[in-house]
Order: structure tokens, then C-alpha cells, then sequence
């Protein structure tokens, strides 16, 4: 036995997988060959080691968080028509890829973690992937018909990157014209983790600033302007003075923006 062949069989002596014959074979080489002997005797040691680590453990919500995104797909699927010129993510074709993609990654995270891990580049990948799962997810919610869906697909943003353009733009346009109130809101929240980021922060409150006065539901105008405060958006003191100075607005959106610029002072 070489020691290139020896090197090929220490996985199975390690894990006592070596029939008879390979068994004393293996052992003959060892016992004539200094280099190879130490090479076992010190990865065998760690070997062991990782033997006592106790089994790491999925959590019990993976199964029902990979069925709930699947679901989403589905839907999408079927509610959502293919017309020319229409986002990419919500044409089907790109839908059944992403369910695919997202059994292909489950299935490659499992490998990892029965099999001793992957290597770094496969793991960045599958980060990627997964990354790529969520905005996906997000984005074909936010188009769906249900207020209910769409609520679903503000909090499946919170799970992309900050840094995301396209899900910023979705939910934008989420808090500018979506004809539910409770989504509109939720949205404006959902723009928070878009402004800590380098590459989404101006776009993102420049966003918020454009949407004030596009609002007429109070709620809605609140949200916004109590946002525009924790960010000390002086950009949106113009907006916040003419509610202020107009006696068609609701009183309590006229205190708020009163507020909101004493805050920016």
C-alpha cells in the first residue's frame, strides 16, 4: 500500500468501516511508514473529539418554514398570469425554479450538516441562494391580491438584505398605493432596516420624505412623520410645515408634524 492509497482509506479506518484484509494492510503501512503513522495519530485524535460533540439538531420549524414558502410559490403560481413585460418574479417559470432552488438548498444545508460540513466557497453560495429565496419570496407576496398575503410578504422583507433595491422599491410602492390601510403601515415600518444601509439608505429616505404627501389617511401620515422624526429628516421640514398650516388636515396630523419639527430643530 502507497501512501497516496493509505491516505484514501483513513476516513474508514477512523469510522472502523475496513473489511479484514484492508484492516492489515493498513495497519502493515502504518507500522513501516513514520509519516503516515503520525498523520493518523493526529487527526485521529480530533477525529475523536468530534465524536463527543452532542448532534446538532434542525429546528423543528424547518419543516413548516420550508412548506410555508413553498405554499407562497404555489399561490403564486396559481393567482398571478404571465404577461409580457411583467417583473421577472412573477412570471411562473421563475417561481417553480425558486421552489426547486429552495428543495435544493434544504437538501444541500442537510448534507452539510450530516456530512461534516461544505466547503467555504459552496457555503457563500448557498448563503446566496438562500438570500435570493427570500427576496423572491417577498416580492411575489407583495404582489398578491390578498391584503392578507401582502402583509405576509412586508414581513417576509425584514428577512432580506438591507441593501435589497428591489424589495425597497416594492415596499415604496406598498406604502404609496396599496389600498389597504394596515398594509401601507406595516410597509412604512418595514422601510426602517433600508436606511441603516450604505447602499439603500439616501433611496430609502428620500422615499419617505416623497411618500408624506401623497398620504390622506392620518394613520398613514402619522407613521410617516413620526418616522421622518427618529431619522431628523430636515429634507422633509417643507412638507411638515404646509400640515401643519393647513386647516383641512386632521388636527392630530397637524400636532404631530408641529412636533416632529421641533424635534428636527
Amino acid at each position: 500500500m502507497t501512501c497516496d492509497q493509505a491516505k484514501t482509506r483513513m476516513t474508514e479506518y477512523w469510522s472502523l468501516a475496513l473489511g479484514e484484509a484492508e484492516q492489515k494492510e493498513f495497519s502493515e503501512h502504518l507500522a513501516s511508514c513514520e509519516a503516515c503513522r503520525s498523520e493518523v495519530s493526529r487527526i485521529g485524535a480530533l477525529w475523536q473529539s468530534l465524536d463527543l460533540l452532542p448532534v446538532e439538531e434542525p429546528s423543528g420549524k424547518v419543516r413548516e418554514r420550508f412548506y410555508e414558502m413553498l405554499g407562497a410559490y404555489r399561490q403564486g403560481l396559481a393567482s398571478v398570469e404571465t404577461r409580457k413585460g411583467e417583473p421577472w418574479w412573477r412570471k411562473p417559470v421563475w417561481q417553480i425554479a425558486a421552489a426547486a432552488a429552495v428543495l435544493a438548498i434544504g437538501m444541500g444545508i442537510g448534507y452539510g450538516v450530516r456530512g461534516g460540513g461544505q466547503p467555504p466557497g459552496e457555503v457563500s453560495q448557498l448563503r446566496e441562494e438562500v438570500a435570493n429565496m427570500r427576496q423572491l419570496v417577498a416580492l411575489s407576496l407583495l404582489q398578491q391580491q390578498s391584503a392578507s398575503e401582502r402583509l405576509r410578504g412586508v414581513s417576509w422583507s425584514y428577512q432580506v438584505e438591507p441593501s435589497d433595491k428591489e424589495v425597497l422599491n416594492a415596499l415604496v410602492t406598498a406604502v404609496n398605493h396599496d389600498p389597504n390601510v394596515n398594509v401601507r403601515l406595516a410597509a412604512v415600518d418595514a422601510l426602517r432596516p433600508f436606511t441603516g444601509s450604505p447602499a439603500t439608505h439616501l433611496a430609502a429616505r428620500n422615499a419617505v420624505v416623497q411618500a408624506l404627501p401623497k398620504q390622506t389617511v392620518p394613520i398613514v401620515q402619522v407613521a410617516l412623520i413620526d418616522f421622518l422624526a427618529e431619522l431628523k429628516e430636515r429634507n422633509a421640514a417643507p412638507e411638515l410645515r404646509r400640515l401643519v398650516s393647513d386647516p383641512d388636515i386632521d388636527s392630530g396630523v397637524r400636532k404631530r408634524a408641529e412636533w416632529a419639527l421641533e424635534r428636527m430643530q
